[in-house]
């Protein structure tokens, strides 16, 4: 018995020896070598690391020391200086689920099309870790991250897990383009939902303060969003820049807060701008809200050839549409004001007050371009209930007509500006004024005009000016059919007889001052020259010399 009994504890000694020597070599570079080799040989995964440590102060941790490990035929998963095993009982049930993984000094690249990893953890803590992250749903690059996932329970396309808390800091990072410095981050993932209970970022010399929800379709609710300060650059157009909203399957915004920012692009820029927008949600490339607002201010606003002065914006939101309640802006020196609605089923825009003053207004050269031009789908119809206008300067410079007036007043009602999205005159009655004007180098002086639409014609009821000492008076009718037919009677009272020259009538062989009188009609068709459809009479008189001239197709054929 006692020779078992030595045998047993000699054994047991050769036993604990034998642990006691492998507890040591595994501690060493070649264990450590063995460990990374026999795991890379057996599984899908490549492991390389070079020194475990384990310490009976800490007998619930295990320490490996520059830790390389991912799939094979893959870039690294993780980059470690250092990897903090927590150990305990439950690794006798689940070897893999460890109770915390510290990643220390080192870089970890997520890829969430990746098969699901074979580890978990009660917490998966960073410290100082760069994070790359580039299908995440905001393609990310971390530095300095330091935080915690808990639990940390991974699965495939979800490196975070569904059910799961975390917290971050990192000293900067670049999010889908955008470069920002100290993020703060906190939230979790419940049931395919990933909420961002609290955001924090320094970006653009700026900062970004929020909250927000997604759910596991890609829709997103924006609780609180602020930016303040910042001066942000972008190389996109602004309808690139928004593009990114529109296309995100929904985005319900509770409340955005601008302030005291600039934004430029490359053809376009706003500075201190200002703005609060309330409940909207944009789908599908549309939007709906039930009771939303949005209020905007700003120094200015810069698109392509349009310059907006202290711009301000404010309107509701609501199912049946749009109600602009106040739009005024400095433009071109003088001022500009609307307020009215956009009706969402009609898609009209009726503005119940317009008004402008003090302009100094060039026509942009290819403003025909735009008048022809079919407006976009969201808008059929314009209309303006009341339009004023008061001491503004108009220019065009046009070679082939130019024309200047100043001091140009006017006055409308109910004028249905569009129609079938195409701009015209097609309903109402306006008149305007000037104090001086020049049609084609041809001065006048008080010219004024009344004109009545409706949808079948335009009536000119009054067209005057003073032409030196004499009067041009003039009435008209242009119909609203394809063709735009014009007729025009003009009479002309101790006026200069060649006043019609520069206006397309050839020289009459009289000189001085007579009278005029002249019946013409043309069409307006924009894709008809003016002079080929040009036929009419005129009659010039000067004391007892009568001259009778015809057009026909813009020629004279006789007298």
């Amino acid at each position: 018995m006692k020779f078992i009994g030595k045998a047993l504890l000699t054994l047991l000694l050769l036993v604990l020896l034998i642990l006691l020597t492998l507890y040591i070599l595994l501690q060493t570079p070649w264990g450590a070598s063995c460990i990374g080799r026999a795991i890379s040989n057996n599984s899908s995964y490549q492991l390389h690391l070079s020194k475990i440590e384990h310490n009976f102060s800490s007998p619930s941790h295990l320490l490996l020391d520059d830790v390389t490990f991912g799939r094979k035929g893959q870039a690294p998963l993780l980059v470690a200086k250092q990897v903090d095993i927590g150990l305990g009982l439950i690794q006798f049930s689940t070897p893999m689920h460890f109770t915390k993984i510290h990643l220390d000094q080192g870089t970890l690249n997520i890829n969430e099309k990746s098969a699901v990893l074979p580890l978990s953890a009660g917490t998966l803590q960073l410290t100082q870790m760069t994070v790359n992250s580039p299908t995440f749903v905001l393609p990310i690059k971390a530095e300095k991250v330091t935080g915690a996932i808990s639990p940390w329970k991974p699965e495939a396309g979800n490196f975070v897990g569904n059910n799961a808390n975390f917290q971050f800091s990192a000293g900067s990072l670049n999010l889908s383009g955008f470069d920002g410095t100290h993020l703060l981050v906190q939230g979790k993932m419940a049931d395919n939902k990933l909420i961002l209970s609290n955001v924090g970022v320094e970006f653009a010399r700026g900062s970004l303060t929020g909250s927000a929800e997604r759910d596991a379709q890609g829709n997103w609710n924006v609780s609180r969003l602020q930016l303040s300060r910042l001066r942000f650059q972008t190389n996109k157009n602004l309808t690139a820049f928004f593009t990114p909203f529109f296309a995100l399957p929904s985005l319900h915004i509770r409340r955005l807060d601008v302030t005291g920012s600039s934004i430029q692009g490359p053809d376009w820029a706003v500075s201190d701008l200002n703005f609060l927008l309330k409940d909207l949600t944009l789908q599908d490339g549309n939007w709906q809200s039930n009771a939303g607002s949005l209020s905007i201010n700003a120094s200015s606003f810069v698109k392509q050839g349009l310059l907006l002065n202290n711009p301000i914006i404010n309107m509701t939101f609501s199912p049946q549409g749009i109600e602009l309640t106040q739009f005024s802006s400095r433009w071109v020196n003088g001022l500009i004001r609307a307020a009215g609605n956009w009706d969402r089923r009609a898609k009209k825009l009726t503005l119940n007050d317009l008004a402008f003053a003090g302009l100094e207004y060039t026509l942009p050269g290819n403003w025909r371009d735009i008048w022809i031009k079919q407006l976009p789908s969201w808008l059929e119809s314009v209309e303006v209930s009341h339009f004023r206008a008061n001491n503004n300067l108009i220019i065009d410079i046009n070679p082939d007509f130019p024309f200047e007036m100043t001091s140009l007043a006017g006055n409308g009602h109910n004028l249905l500006l569009a129609k079938d999205r195409q701009w015209g005159i097609w309903g109402g009655t306006i008149g305007f004024n000037a104090a001086e004007a020049t049609f084609n180098r041809v001065d006048l002086r008080h010219p004024s005009i009344a004109l009545t639409a409706n949808s079948s014609q335009i009536d000119v009821t009054e067209m005057s000016a003073l032409a030196q000492n004499g009067l041009l008076e003039a009435k008209a009718i242009l119909n609203q059919t394809l063709r735009r037919e014009i007729s025009l009677q003009l009479n002309g009272r101790n006026v200069p007889l060649d006043e019609l020259i520069n206006w397309g009538w050839p020289a009459l062989p009289l000189q001085g001052n007579g009278n005029l009188n002249l019946d013409f009609k043309a069409s307006l068709a924009a894709d008809t020259t003016l002079k080929q459809s040009a036929s009419g009479t005129l009659t010039a008189t000067q004391g007892d010399k009568v001259i009778n001239q015809t057009m026909s197709n813009g020629v004279i054929n006789g007298h």
